[in-house]
């Protein structure tokens, strides 16, 4: 890998860390989580909508499309976005979300009769094993909450992945505005349902919160997401994907700058063993 690209997938894992400590302070100034989520989708659709060819795609990919759509562009952004919501520490938070690929394995090998071998089941045990070390933490009985939502999270992320493999075919920008859209409508009507208020929320936000929220669309959804497709034309999946053993670590260390967050003896342990797991797995790919 070269020097240049070696930097750039640096930057990539470190704005996926990102994701978490800004959608915090998002939520910090009274945005609510269903929307943010919403304005995003929405901002990530109209940005790459001069890029894509308006067609409807072929009847096969139908059911594949609506379900990337509702598994990744709502489903993931729901979960994502209350886990962080309800959080009162992010560590456990963003290494919850490292369960995405385990099951996103697990999800392959019942749907795509992708195998599994052994190795690849112990390392899945011990990544939710780490998370369930976390989560009977003392010191972080209020965060139940907040890492039963990620686990559900990683849950839809990993799904969405499964149908990302019958879309192959399909230009990544056109599949990609499709899941924004999709997201985006959903959202919004949950968000009137559940938040209520819609108008008087978008208008009390203020410019420091769109700023933030455009980061999460355009450098995190658009950004960050096409250079991992860029660089997967250039080198193997196999040297790509363990990387993203580094945006975990990313993340605890922004949140650590920014809320003062220091991570328990327990959180380090259960950690370590969820991103050696993930990281390990991601090789034998």
């Amino acid at each position: 890998m070269t020097i240049k690209h070696f930097f750039w997938i640096l930057l990539i894992t470190f704005l996926f860390g990102s994701s978490y400590p800004v959608g915090k302070l998002i939520f910090n100034n009274d945005v609510p989580p269903l929307l943010m989520g919403s304005l995003r989708m929405l901002i990530v659709f109209m940005v790459l909508l001069p890029f894509i060819k308006i067609q409807i795609p072929e009847r096969k990919y139908w059911i594949p499309l609506l379900g990337f759509g509702f598994f990744m562009g709502f489903a993931t952004n729901v979960f994502l976005n209350l886990s962080i919501y309800v959080a009162d520490i992010l560590a456990p938070t963003i290494i919850g979300a490292q369960l995405s690929i385990p099951f996103g394995i697990l999800l392959s090998s019942i749907f795509l009769k992708e195998k599994v071998n052994l190795k690849k089941w112990i390392l899945i045990f011990t990544s939710f094993f780490g998370v369930f070390l976390i989560g009977f933490d003392p010191a972080l009985t209020n965060e139940k909450l907040a890492l039963g939502l990620v686990t559900l999270m990683s849950f839809f992320y990993g799904g969405s992945q499964v149908f990302s493999r019958y879309l192959k075919e399909l230009d990544v920008v056109y599949t990609n505005a499709f899941m924004a859209l999709v997201g985006f409508i959903l959202l919004l009507i949950f968000s009137i349902m559940f938040e209520g208020n819609t108008k008087e929320n978008i208008i009390m936000i203020d410019i420091n919160s769109w700023l933030l929220i455009f980061h999460s669309a355009i450098f995190i959804s658009i950004i960050a997401h096409m250079s991992i497709f860029y660089l997967y034309k250039t080198y193997t999946v196999q040297r790509i994907f363990p990387f993203y053993s580094l945006f975990p670590i990313f993340g605890i260390l922004q949140t650590m700058i920014l809320f003062n967050e220091i991570p328990t003896i327990i959180i380090l342990i259960g950690g370590i063993i969820v991103i050696v797991s993930i990281y390990l797995l991601n090789k034998l790919d």
